[in-house]
């Protein structure tokens, strides 16, 4: 697996696990919407990036928490573009999380060097965009549509049966145009899997990261942890950073957060372990 996960607008070295902080710039988002889609709170997100030396930006301008509807292309552009212009420009490696390849191309255009599209590059479309721009992707495993994804998911055998799903887009990816150095793979925690499916995946991530790509993990503030831990989204701290643990000691690259200064010290901690020889560490 290469350890540099390449862009048009510059790579990342994948040599330790990186953290890639949550900008939602919507007032619907499970667990911090409305608290940035305002000119102050996006400042001061990003002003917590830079302190922080966050590795990628990650915004969002529609929600995908369970059941949630969908937003028009408009609205959309309308709450994304100002935050990527605003992070780029202050030199942060931005990521923009869509599904829509309007979307895609007008925040590629503005300076994001990433699409995280949660439906995992399903539209021919957005494929085409990504290969035009040559930006890095995440590929995320996500079953059926927001909407609907928690209406009963059944799988043979999760591990993989998401491995195979995740595999067969990246090499569709790739075909397309897009580099295998650009590309990597987000099992999707909560998207369409039970209780006992994300942790299954968390367990098997080893084995998802086998494929090939880089893996991104994203259970920050999650009912995975809600649901264990018996707490609403905003103290659901102590099991995120459990979780993330688990997850970098069993191979992720990236870890996904909404606590900055929280899952910045814990990546430091288990840097620090690798450089020391941990051998729980890939």
């Amino acid at each position: 697996m290469s350890k540099i996960l390449t862009s048009s607008r510059g790579d990342l070295s994948l040599e330790f696990p990186l953290l890639m902080g949550i900008l939602n710039v919507t007032p619907d988002s499970f667990s911090d919407g409305g608290s940035f889609n305002s000119a102050d709170g996006l400042i001061s997100r990003v002003d917590e990036f830079l302190f922080h030396k966050v590795d990628i930006a990650d915004i969002g301008g529609e929600s995908t928490r369970p059941g949630s509807d969908g937003v028009s292309t408009e609205e959309e552009l309308k709450r994304v573009v100002p935050a990527v212009m605003l992070s780029a420009a202050n030199g942060l490696y931005v990521s923009v999380d869509t599904m829509k390849p309007q979307v895609a191309y007008e925040s590629l255009a503005a300076g994001a060097a990433m699409i995280n599209d949660v439906s995992g590059f399903r539209d021919p479309d957005m494929v085409a965009v990504c290969a035009e721009f040559g930006c890095s992707v995440c590929i995320m495993h996500m079953l059926g549509e927001p909407r609907s994804m928690q209406d009963n998911p059944v799988y043979g055998d999760v591990v993989e049966d998401v491995k195979k799903y995740l595999l067969d887009a990246a090499e569709r990816c790739i075909r397309a145009g897009i580099k295998e150095s650009s590309i990597c793979i987000d099992p999707g925690f909560g998207f369409g899997k039970t209780l006992e499916d994300n942790y299954k995946l968390l367990a098997g991530l080893e084995n998802i990261r086998s494929a090939g790509f880089p893996v991104l993990a994203g259970m920050s503030r999650k009912s995975m942890i809600g649901n264990v831990v018996n707490k609403p989204p905003v103290k659901r701290l102590a099991g995120t950073l459990a979780a993330h643990t688990a997850a970098v000691l069993n191979g992720a690259d990236i870890i996904r957060a909404h606590d900055i200064e929280e899952t910045s010290d814990m990546l430091k901690v288990l840097r620090m372990l690798k450089i020391a020889g941990g051998k729980c560490l890939r």
